[in-house]
Formats: structure tokens, C-alpha cells, sequence
């Protein structure tokens, strides 16, 4: 099933977008709400609550006396954390039963107040954030809340910042302007992003890609893009996977490339790249029939040192294309070493920026981008692999240790 992390500062909007996501078909788990129902009287909750802060902490009919609760915290960090550490692992088992019991073909919307706070983001195929600039949000606690300024401001900063939910966002929703138009956004995300994504999960099949090659200039969103990926491919097979590296033209800062994401995930063997193929298909990259080894090279002319796995985004949202191959082998290394060439080389980069380009106007009228790649694939022979090699020769480049 599809599973999105959906969060938001206070007074964001991020209950109006829930709703809506509901409206659309969507399975709501509230964590607000299992955070209520795993205290309940004769839950494991509030016994232990009643354990680690007292007794007097129930009111007279044995329920939580949340007002209480909430003097005993406030302003003191460790037994906030005590609280937490009770209460977010009853909230997260509660929220994967109900995960559990959703249909395959289901999109599941988490609503996580503190999704970034609690590092929650790598465990959902995307996380939204509804976003409002910070004086946007207090004008909305003082007018809709009757909050103070002081009060509203001690709200905002005992949350994530701003900065800090932008940059765990894989979508953001706006909400700077009125409530119709958040709405729109939603809709559009549903029905563009959302349900195909659903569908190409349910179905093991990649999002399709048209269009012939268009050269983006670098964008700096890329690595943090990529961060995001990769953790939620760690977190897929921790126990395989060895590294997941951002390589390829967007991982080279200064380099215009198409707006795709390559990572590459080191494995030991080709047997534990065939294993984890369905856990990276469930984490929303489907394996790719038919990709199963790159061009050797000079130097390493054995086939059987080229061989990889290739998966591909689910997400019609995000092209991403994940190479998935043995520590140590041919093919690992070249990427590597390519990459960190063309980073490290200013004319190296130059040469292959003009190479692209060349190409891309000449397959600009072609309905894909495979004959671009086809016409690259000499020059990374010819050209790339004898300078690439004397420039790591003469710098001492040397893989990653986890190769060893």
C-alpha cells in the first residue's frame, strides 16, 4: 500500500488537508488520536504513566488528567522525554496495526503532529508538509485560537522549525493563501501524484517517462532529494544493504542533467541484490527487467564484473533510477570514481557538460531518452574511463572502505 507521513507546524493547515485526504478515499490514522486512545483507562499506557510520574496523575474516575500531566512536563526536558518514551511507541504500533489491516492497493495517510521531531519521515513512501510562513501561522493562533503572541510563540518553538519540516518534505503544500486553494493543491496531488502512485505499487511497475532528453540546470534540491531516497532505501534492507550513494550527473554540483535521480546501492553479492528486490519494490522501486549489467570497460573487460539490478520510482512525482550492485565490483567502482572525477576535475566537467549538451539538442524531437543514453554510452569508454583513470591515478582516488 501506499503510505504518506503527512505533518505540519500548529496552525499550518495540516487538519484541513487530512480531512480532504480522507474525503478522497484516503485511510486516516490520526496520530493525535491513538495518542489518546493508548491511555485510555486499562491500557499498558496509563499504567505505565501511572508508574514513572505517580498516581495523583488520574483524576477521580481513573482517567488521564491530561492538565496535570502537562504541569509535570512542561519546561522540563527529561521528563517530556520520559513521557515520550512511553507514549510514540504505543502511538507507532497502534498506527502499524491499523496500517496493516488497509488494503494493498490502499493509500494510508499518517497525520504526525511530530513526524520530523521523531525522525519518522524514511518509514512512508512521502512525507507532505503543509507549509505557512511563521507570522502567517501566529496571526492564526491569536485570531482562530485566542492565543497570545507569547503563548503562540512558545508553541512554534517547541516544534520543529520551519527549515527543519521543508527540508524532510518530499511534497509541500502551501497554505499562505486561503482554504479553497489549499484544496486545490490537495486534489491536484491526489489525483497526479497520489492514486497512480497507488496503482504502479499495487501493480510492481515503474511510472512511465516520455518525452526526449532536457537538460535542467543544476539544482541544488537535488542531494537533499536524494538524502531523503536513500534513507527510505536503507530502511527497506538494512541488513543488505551495505551504502546508498547519490551518483550520476545530479550528484555533480554545477552540472546541467535531466531532472533524474541515480543512486547506487552497494550490496555484498548479486544474490543479496536479487533478495532485496522486493523490499526496494514495496519501498516504491519496482525492479526493471532487462537492465542487468553495464558496458565493461578496459581494465576489467569481464561481463560478470558489470553486473547490477536497476529499479526505478513508482512515484510519477520523482524519476529516480536505482543501480543496485556488488561492493567492489567494476561497475561500483566507475560510478564512483566518475562521480567524484567530475566533481574534483573543473575540465572534466566541462568536457562531458558539452557532451550532454551536444547530445540533447540532437535527440531533443526523440519520444524518450533511451537513443540520448545510447549515443553517451561510447564516449564513457572512449573518452571518460582513460582520463577519469589517469586523474584517480594521480590524486590517489580510492573507493569507499565498506568495500573491503
Amino acid at each position: 500500500m501506499l503510505k504518506i507521513g503527512l505533518t505540519g507546524g500548529i496552525a499550518s493547515g495540516k487538519s484541513v488537508v487530512a480531512a480532504r485526504l480522507k474525503e478522497r478515499g484516503a485511510i486516516l490514522v490520526d496520530a493525535d488520536a491513538l495518542a489518546r486512545e493508548v491511555v485510555e483507562p486499562g491500557t499498558q499506557g496509563l499504567e505505565q504513566i501511572a508508574a514513572e510520574f505517580g498516581a495523583d496523575m488520574l483524576d477521580g474516575d481513573g482517567r488521564l488528567d491530561r492538565a496535570r500531566l502537562g504541569e509535570a512536563v512542561f519546561g522540563q526536558p527529561e521528563r517530556l522525554a520520559a513521557l515520550n518514551a512511553i507514549v510514540h511507541p504505543l502511538v507507532r504500533a497502534r498506527a502499524a496495526e491499523l496500517t496493516a489491516a488497509a488494503p494493498d492497493d490502499a493509500v494510508v495517510v499518517q497525520d504526525i503532529p511530530l513526524l520530523v521531531e521523531t525522525g519518522q519521515g524514511s518509514s512512508f513512501h512521502l512525507v507532505v508538509v503543509v507549509d505557512a510562513p511563521d507570522d502567517v501561522r501566529l496571526q492564526r493562533m491569536q485570531a482562530l485560537r485566542g492565543m497570545t503572541l507569547e503563548a503562540a510563540r512558545s508553541r512554534m518553538a517547541a516544534q520543529a522549525t520551519r527549515e527543519q519540516r521543508l527540508a524532510a518534505a518530499d511534497v509541500v503544500l502551501d497554505n499562505s493563501g486561503t482554504v479553497q486553494q489549499l484544496l486545490d493543491q490537495v486534489d491536484r496531488l491526489w489525483e497526479q501524484r497520489l492514486q497512480p502512485y497507488a496503482r504502479n505499487l499495487a501493480a510492481g511497475t515503474r511510472a512511465p517517462r516520455t518525452g526526449g532528453p532536457v537538460l535542467a540546470p543544476h539544482s541544488r534540491d537535488w542531494s537533499r532529494q536524494a538524502a531523503l531516497i536513500a534513507a527510505r532505501l536503507r530502511a527497506a534492507a538494512p541488513d543488505a544493504i551495505l551504502a546508498v550513494d547519490h551518483i550520476g550527473s545530479t550528484a555533480v554540483p554545477g552540472l546541467a542533467a535531466k531532472d533524474v535521480i541515480d543512486l547506487q546501492v552497494a550490496v555484498p553479492d548479486l544474490d543479496a541484490a536479487s533478495a532485496i528486490a522486493p523490499l526496494l519494490s514495496a519501498a516504491g522501486y519496482p525492479a526493471v527487467r532487462g537492465i542487468e549489467s553495464d558496458t565493461p570497460k578496459p581494465g576489467t573487460p569481464d561481463p560478470a564484473s558489470w553486473l547490477k539490478r536497476f529499479h526505478a520510482n513508482a512515484d510519477p512525482g520523482r524519476a529516480v533510477n536505482v543501480h543496485v550492485r556488488p561492493a567492489g565490483s567494476a561497475g561500483w567502482r566507475y560510478a564512483l570514481m566518475f562521480r567524484d572525477w567530475l566533481r574534483n576535475d573543473p575540465s572534466a566537467l566541462a568536457i562531458y557538460q558539452a557532451h550532454k549538451a551536444d547530445l540533447a539538442h540532437r535527440f531533443s524531437g526523440s519520444a524518450g531518452t533511451g537513443p540520448y543514453a545510447e549515443a553517451k554510452e561510447p564516449w564513457f569508454t572512449d573518452v571518460a574511463w582513460p582520463l577519469m583513470s589517469a586523474w584517480a591515478e594521480a590524486a590517489g582516488w580510492a573507493p569507499p572502505s565498506y568495500a573491503s
